[in-house]
């Protein structure tokens, strides 16, 4: 199964990336794993200065900003 992880301090921002994500992954039928990750020494490990981040089984695919449910679909469908 595949893992998401949303990096960040759980702000506004963070939530509406997990949001759009739980949107991404329903309307493509993937199953996935979502953990949030708010240590900033964790976040820190994969070399993230800026979040929200989006990482995909230990990938970071994006970072910084908010990825719309399109945005992310197309991402997905690229790592398949």
């Amino acid at each position: 199964m595949m893992i998401i992880k949303i990096l960040g301090s759980g702000c506004k921002n963070c939530v509406a990336l997990k949001e759009n994500t739980e949107a991404a992954l329903k309307e493509t039928g993937i199953k996935a794993e979502i953990v949030k990750v708010t240590d900033f020494k964790d976040i820190m490990a994969y070399g993230v200065m800026t979040t929200p981040a989006l990482v995909i089984d230990e990938k970071v695919v994006s970072f910084g900003k908010i990825l719309k449910p399109k945005e992310i679909v197309k991402i997905l469908e690229n790592l398949r």
